[in-house]
């Protein structure tokens, strides 16, 4: 598995707008960048440009992951994102080591990229997702 290092860490929050509110300013950060990704059923507040942005994550509908995640363990942290320089490899790789993935092929995520989940079970108790493609909002 080759890193390049830490995408982003995903935070999971109730209301986009009160959040964005807060770390606009409350922390001071600039406006984020605004994203509705469909199929994950989320709508994204991205806050910084490169490696290790924060990425807010609200649930556009109350049968998805997040909504879900929300009910049982309430906001906070939900995910952190490594960046991969081959995907399907990477996911070969940890189905051969034994990893529980949650996703077995790469999705489309937020800015376009490829991405897919590995199950906190195979990651030390941290839902991690993998990120293949151009770097969002450089």
């Amino acid at each position: 598995m080759s890193t390049k290092g830490l995408d982003h860490v995903a935070i999971a929050v109730k209301d986009l707008d009160v959040a964005v509110k807060y770390y606009v300013e409350v922390l001071g950060f600039p406006p984020p960048e605004l994203e509705e990704v469909a199929d994950q059923k989320v709508k994204t507040a991205i806050f910084g440009h490169g490696m290790g942005r924060i990425e807010l994550i609200c649930p556009t509908d109350p049968t998805s992951s997040v909504a879900k995640f929300l009910d049982k363990r309430g906001e906070g942290l939900h995910h952190l994102c490594v960046e991969v320089s081959d995907l399907e490899g990477t996911l070969k790789s940890l189905k051969a080591q034994g990893a529980q993935l949650i996703d077995e092929t790469p999705k489309i995520g937020a800015g376009g990229a490829k991405i897919a989940f590995v199950h906190p079970k195979g990651a030390h108790g941290v839902l991690t997702e993998l990120r293949q493609g151009r770097p969002s909002r450089e």
